[in-house]
């Protein structure tokens, strides 16, 4: 049985997010509100969290799973960008994207695509995960939570606990959001390819 945080959505309190935290460096699988609809996610360096996710958003290994990143003071350390591209995620970050990217060696294997070595890097203004994340003092390994047979982000946190209660560790609740997910923009090769249009005003990378 998953533990239910209510965690406001303006002012997180600290003694919530902490124990958040302590669930997520202890292994356990969250479910956690950002700019896009919920998320799930847990730590960078746990495989079993790592496949447990894999399990509930039926997806295969290939997928771009992404680091949620406090700011993109952590984005070199992960992933291989030019200063081109760093200008134009700077321009449109925090906010709802994912970014694709060669990643570096401090990626671990596991998480990279596994044909293109890829990584997704996002940075979200939602105040709980940027709250969390800098209790963590590290990104976090998250995808978006799009249940198997929806095409939608999850909203609702009390539908997702009805679905999602004995699965995962922690719940938290950050408020009824948005169905769409982040909108995905491919800059691991030269040129720059959008993979998904979601909540993201994708103009600035046409």
């Amino acid at each position: 049985m998953s533990q239910f945080f209510h965690i406001h959505p303006d002012n997180p309190q600290a003694r919530l997010i902490r124990q958040a935290a302590d669930i997520i460096e202890q292994g356990g699988v969250v479910v956690f509100p950002t700019d896009s609809g919920y998320a799930i996610g847990c730590n960078l360096g746990n495989k079993q969290a790592k496949e447990r996710i894999e399990r509930i958003r039926g997806i295969e290994k290939h997928h771009n799973f992404t680091l949620l990143c406090r700011d993109l003071s952590e984005l070199s350390t992960y992933a291989r960008v030019d200063n081109q591209m760093f200008r134009m995620i700077k321009n449109n970050t925090p906010g709802p994207y994912t970014f694709i990217f060669k990643g570096t060696k401090e990626v671990p294997r596991r998480l990279l695509n596994e044909k293109k070595k890829t990584i997704g890097i996002r940075v979200t203004d939602n105040p709980i995960t940027c709250a969390l994340l800098e209790a963590l003092g590290e990104p976090l390994m998250s995808c978006s939570l799009i249940l198997p047979g929806e095409q939608f982000t999850e909203s609702d946190p009390d539908d997702i606990r009805m679905r999602l209660e004995k699965h995962v560790e922690l719940i938290i609740h950050g408020g009824y959001l948005i169905e769409q997910a982040t909108t995905v923009i491919d800059m691991s090769e030269d040129t720059i390819e959008i993979l998904r249009r979601g909540c993201g005003d994708t103009s600035p990378f046409e």
